[in-house]
């Protein structure tokens, strides 16, 4: 037992809480007050309206708060985001041509078993004075949230579900960088694990993760303004826990995500 005139290093408080240190030090992305609450919005806009372009998102800004942001304005905060319109658009960026593309194989495949397909893909998280990101790993089958990580960490996130959690048969992604990085997919590729990528802007090809973010922000994260990035892995971890042993679905016949994965799993090993 520590006593009131002991001080612990930062190290062993980190060790203590089960934190990186690069999460201690990390320092969410310095934003005004005006630009947050003016990312908040556009992002509630598209978890209710995703498939809105930048011309009505600030037509439903003017109409819905009276706020006038111009459409430049709008798309600069939506790569900020990470977000886009669902529809297809014809030219990618840049970088992203740079990076080999995999095609999408869930089309018509019957996900009838934990840790055949997982998923991931990256949101924004809102903090009292900026914002950072979170990435989240989860099995299709079950819903369950495998791994997740603050501030884009997304090797580390694939890395931990693997040690935890075995290999699945196919891992599906977006085509954003971070995803199809060579980094990520050597990853996936050393693993034997074959790669998924949805279509561009469709995010009804990963639509369990998107359902996930909505259910992420609406039931946590706007409900509450984390001051450090240490707040936020913690509030965030008791909701992920949450999520997964206690949040029942209505599309796993009112089970929860654990006990789907870890039942059925338990069946096909009997």
């Amino acid at each position: 037992m520590v006593s009131d005139k002991e001080t612990l290093s930062i190290s062993r408080q980190c060790q203590l809480l089960e934190l990186a240190r690069s999460t201690y030090y990390y320092m969410p992305a310095p934003v005004s007050d005006e630009e947050l609450e003016l990312m908040k919005l556009i992002d509630q806009c598209y978890l209710a309206l995703p498939f809105y372009g930048t011309r009505r998102i600030r037509d439903w800004l003017f109409d819905k708060y009276g706020l006038v942001a111009n459409r430049k304005r709008i798309q600069r905060l939506r790569k900020l985001l990470a977000i886009e319109t669902l529809y297809p658009k014809r030219n990618l960026s840049l970088a992203n041509q740079q990076h080999k593309k995999y095609p999408y194989l869930l089309k018509g495949l019957d996900i009838h078993r934990p840790n055949q397909v997982w998923s991931t893909d990256i949101t924004y998280i809102p903090m009292a004075k900026g914002f950072v990101y979170l990435v989240a790993i989860m099995d299709w089958y079950s819903r369950r949230v495998l791994s997740w990580r603050v501030s884009d960490f997304c090797i580390d996130a694939l890395k931990e579900a693997i040690e935890q959690y075995g290999c699945p048969e196919i891992f599906n992604t977006d085509q954003g960088s971070q995803f199809t990085s060579v980094e990520f997919t050597s990853v996936l590729k050393a693993n034997d694990i074959n790669i998924s990528m949805d279509g561009k802007g469709r995010w009804v090809d990963n639509v369990f993760v998107e359902r996930l973010w909505r259910s992420v922000k609406y039931e946590e994260v706007y409900l509450n303004a984390y001051d450090t990035v240490a707040q936020a892995k913690q509030r965030l971890g008791r909701y992920f826990t949450f999520y997964n042993s206690e949040r029942r679905h209505q599309s796993l016949n009112k089970q929860t995500p654990d006990s789907v994965y870890f039942q059925t799993a338990e069946r096909i090993a009997a």
